[in-house]
């Protein structure tokens, strides 16, 4: 069968559902909720020569770190690897993200021939370390943060290294859970080689690798067009990571971004240099935080693969918090600074594309973990990420309530969690007023509220915009911040820090408050219906119409005074 341009088609979305159909058979098959409820997971298919072709719409830090993971995790293996054969890392010098994302690869063959690999990417909830759940707030070096596996064959000839297995399980918290959850991930990769082979049952080895390769100069080609479309320039922004979780100062991101022709490079000079805290964010995540963004100001509908990057020149000096020297720590650089990159990259966008980029969402992941010991003395773990405001765009308000830019993961049912965990959830609500206020505001962030029920656990937290807010573009007012507040059983309460791993007792409750996204625009400029539906729908309060929007609201009727509210906004405006 010739290559014409509807066989490549026909090829590439099979290429992209079969991904797909990976992260469903992951989902469906895994034992922690983090990853079967959340869906904390990502999937992707490679080519021979190791370039990603095709991905799920999954989780962009994953995504944008896989095809690091997979070049280099091969590279660096001593081996080679054969028919059911799997290569398992998580060491985040070489898969690119934190410890607890667990990367297994899996190569395809067809008689005996190398095709392609399989390759997934999953959260779990426990892979060792100082603190359960594995994402401690203080860790001071990546030793601490859990077991690091360099690249091994974990499952040989299709049957689970017994070794290896028994080094895993003896170092994590919940064995049978990370075990269940591998079982998942072999799961996911066996799927993606039945689909590739399906492929080649049907259309044979030299019509899918051209497809392949006509798919990838595709994406090059439109990638090409899109920064072809933005203004030539040198566009610069920086933000900022509140602290290190270590030490109460700031670290910087700088980013200049320089537009010529059809290329474009990403410049990170004059980055705050790596701490000892668990900010650092390995290569792989900078790559992943400059690769969703090009993509999300371009067009999100040109097919994701190699092709789409090969436009661009990166600058992300050794020895920067984006791109530290081992043996640093990197729990929150996959989670946190992932999301202030990202940040940092649209400030830049929103210059070269004014009117494009909307502003800063709640920008944290928000996590949290915890584990210890039920009443029967088993061990649990759990770990979740939670939603908060997205930020106001030209034309529309912010999300409430979502998960934004590089997590893509779900929420986590409450009634799921209270069947697998000692927890009891007092409140799961909209905080109303926290989107900062603009012609379109920014979505409102999340109040989530757990007790403990077990006798005592210890819980970490790795989050940001405590202290500085997200902020607003085009004259749109910042985001509320977020906090986390531990109510002691005996009464009193304690403001925790962003970062942090500290022991809670039973009846402990938490209460997590997570940021609004900013606002988009002259706040003046909302209309007096939106804002008095606001009002009425308990997102902004009487009083924050009046102050933010410059809008009257008769307490009595709770309709807009339009006489007094021209006034006081021709009063104010001049």
């Amino acid at each position: 069968m010739g290559l014409d341009a509807t066989t490549v088609e026909v090829i590439k979305g099979a290429l992209i559902y079969a991904a797909e159909e990976m992260g469903i058979a992951l989902k469906k098959s895994a034992y922690s909720p983090n990853i079967k409820e959340r869906m904390d997971h990502s999937c992707a298919l490679f080519d021979h020569k190791r370039r990603l072709v095709a991905q799920a719409e999954h989780i962009p830090v994953h995504l944008g770190s896989m095809a690091l993971a997979v070049r280099e995790g091969l590279r660096l293996y001593p081996g080679e690897l054969g028919p059911g054969d799997m290569l398992l890392l998580n060491d985040p010098y070489i898969s690119g993200t934190h410890l607890p994302d667990l990367t297994l690869i899996a190569p395809i063959f067809h008689e005996g021939t190398l095709i392609g690999y399989a390759a997934n990417k999953a959260h779990h909830t426990d892979v060792g370390g100082r603190a359960p759940g594995s994402i401690a707030g203080d860790s001071t070096e990546l030793y601490q943060e859990g077991l690091i596996i360099p690249p091994v064959k974990f499952v040989r000839g299709g049957v689970i290294d017994p070794e290896i297995s028994w080094l895993i399980r003896s170092n994590v918290r919940t064995p049978e859970i990370q075990m269940g959850d591998l079982r998942a991930q072999i799961a996911a990769n066996n799927t993606g080689i039945q689909r590739v082979k399906a492929l080649i049952g049907e259309y044979g080895v030299e019509v899918l690798h051209g497809a392949m390769e006509a798919v990838m100069d595709y994406s090059e080609r439109r990638m090409r067009a899109e920064i072809r479309a933005i203004p030539d320039g040198v566009y610069e922004a920086e933000d900022w990571i509140e602290d290190s979780g270590t030490a109460d100062e700031p670290l910087r991101i700088s980013v200049t971004v320089t537009v010529d022709g059809d290329g474009i490079e990403f410049d990170f000079e004059g980055t705050s240099p790596q701490v000892a805290g668990p900010v650092n964010a390995p290569l792989g995540v900078t790559l992943a935080g400059v690769f969703y963004t090009l993509i999300s100001v371009t067009d999100p509908s040109i097919p994701v693969n190699d092709g789409c990057f090969r436009p661009l020149t990166l600058n992300i000096p050794e020895g920067c918090f984006l791109n530290p020297r081992r043996p640093a720590p990197v729990a929150g650089g996959n989670v946190e600074t992932s999301q202030r990159i990202v940040d940092a990259l649209m400030g830049a966008f929103a210059k070269a594309l004014p009117g494009r980029v909307p502003a800063a969402s709640q920008g944290t992941m928000n996590n949290v973990s915890i584990g210890g010991f039920r009443r029967d003395d088993s061990p649990w773990t759990f770990y979740e990420t939670i939603a908060g405001g997205n930020g106001g765009r030209p034309g529309s308000d912010g999300v409430d309530g979502v998960h934004t830019n590089m997590t893509n993961t779900m929420n986590t049912p409450l009634e799921a969690l209270e069947a697998y965990l000692p927890l009891r959830f007092e409140a799961y609500r909209f905080r109303p007023g926290t989107g900062g206020p603009g012609k379109w505001r920014g979505g409102c962030g999340v109040e989530r509220t757990w007790t403990l029920l077990s006798e005592g656990a210890t819980l970490s937290i790795l989050g940001e915009r405590t202290k500085i807010p997200p902020w607003g573009l085009q004259g749109g007012g910042p985001g509320a911040l977020g906090e986390y507040i531990l109510l002691k059983r005996d009464g009193s309460r304690r403001r925790l820090p962003s970062k942090c791993t500290v022991p809670i007792e039973e009846g402990d409750t938490l209460v997590i408050r997570t940021p609004g996204g900013g606002g988009y625009g002259n706040p003046f400029e909302r209309p007096f219906a939106l804002v008095q539906e606001d009002v009425a729908d308990g997102l902004v309060s009487v009083e924050s119409a009046e102050r933010d929007y410059g809008v009257v609201i008769d307490p009595g009727s709770m309709i807009v005074d339009a006489e007094a509210t021209r006034a006081l906004r021709k009063d104010r405006s001049s």
